[in-house]
């Protein structure tokens, strides 16, 4: 489980998060959503220790990550895709996977294969540089870069951006998938809230760095004000 408990965050004199606290269960989806600036890339910065934040905890089990260095965290099982891909666009397919594994290089090459199997299309793209995929190639590319490391914890940030409803649609199958049948946790930062929904089992709706709801997915799709007032799903 992943417990974040009064979490603040500022920017100078500027809060980001204010007072944050929710649950992800372990094996689940928690979408976080919300509109621009409302806090869901520093929460997800803030869990791998890339921001430290002024005041409150975050827990993996029992065990505090507030403090810990970012490296120590991934050691953990925690895995960060941010925003923008994470894939390096100067090294090939093969490189940006075997980079992947350095966190457990003795088991780097079955790692690797494993990720070529679970994505065919990867593996016939290997040789190629990254910067020729096409952006889903790309996006499957920082998904299975981040899995080489066998993580338990995946915080993935904006995994639709800049791809089609089509692609889209393939990623969050594929998210769904990963968690359903590797028991993995999954912290799914989104824009697209009504693909994010379709697949989460629990929700977290910011607004301003606060939380203004933490409930069902479900709910949280069926709550009309919600989706008018926070999430833009209703005109």
């Amino acid at each position: 489980m992943i417990r974040v408990a009064h979490l603040t965050v500022k920017y100078g004199a500027i809060a980001a998060l204010t007072d944050v606290s929710f649950e992800v269960r372990p094996g689940s989806i928690t979408a976080v959503l919300g509109a621009n600036g409302a806090g869901k890339t520093t929460l997800l910065r803030t869990i791998s220790s890339l921001m430290t934040p002024s005041q409150g905890e975050i827990f993996l089990g029992d065990t505090a990550l507030v403090g810990q260095k970012t490296e120590d965290i991934a050691r953990l099982g925690v895995a960060h895709v941010p925003e923008g891909r994470g894939v390096v666009a100067e090294f090939t397919v093969e490189e940006n996977l075997r980079l992947g594994a350095l966190s457990s290089p003795e088991n780097s090459a079955h790692a690797v294969a494993a990720q070529f199997e679970r994505f065919p299309v990867l593996a016939q793209r290997r040789k190629q540089y990254a910067a020729t995929l096409s952006g889903g190639e790309r996006q499957m590319l920082a998904l299975a870069r981040a899995l080489v490391a066998r993580p338990t914890v995946l915080l993935l940030d904006e995994p639709s951006l800049g791809l089609s409803p089509m692609v889209t649609a393939d990623i969050m199958t594929t998210i769904s998938t990963l968690s359903r049948e590797e028991k993995l946790t999954v912290v799914l930062v989104e824009q697209n809230a009504k693909s994010a929904l379709r697949i989460a089992d629990h929700a977290v709706v910011l607004h301003v760095g606060t939380v203004v709801a933490d409930a069902p997915a479900g709910d949280v799709a069926n709550n009309d004000d919600l989706k008018r007032f926070y999430l833009g799903l209703v005109k």
